[in-house]
């Protein structure tokens, strides 16, 4: 089991950048496939990107390939989401989510595991 806390969301204005941070306790993130999810008040949380255990794959979703890298930590125990030129649609609760799955999965249900979330607001 691995316990996932993410850290790194605020306030910013419209073209900023933040960067998340998803730390891992118990197991560590290398044992699984991570991956970040966004959830706007009204919406379904949808997915945002995963990254493999080793790291050498990623899977964007099109709203934000080109403006948001996600990326492991050298001691591959934190995951980070890198997050450029955000707009005001980028405003949701982020959640960090680990899966047992050895393939890509955008599904929430795939994945095993959730973070509490953190607060991303993004001003025009």
């Amino acid at each position: 089991q691995v316990h996932l806390v993410e850290n790194g969301g605020g306030l910013v204005q419209a073209g900023g950048s933040l960067r998340l941070s998803c730390g891992a306790s118990g197991r560590t993130s290398s044992s699984y496939y991570m991956g970040w999810f966004r959830q706007a008040p009204g919406k379904e949380r949808e997915f945002v990107a995963a990254i493999s255990r080793s790291g050498g794959s990623t899977d964007y979703a099109d709203s934000v390939k080109g403006r948001f890298t996600i990326s492991r930590g050298n001691a591959k125990n934190t995951v980070y989401l890198q997050m450029n030129i955000l707009n005001p649609e980028d405003t949701a609760v982020y959640y960090c989510a680990a899966s047992l799955a050895f393939r890509a999965v955008q599904a929430a249900p795939d994945y095993n595991y959730w973070g509490q979330g953190t607060q991303v607001t993004v001003s025009s």
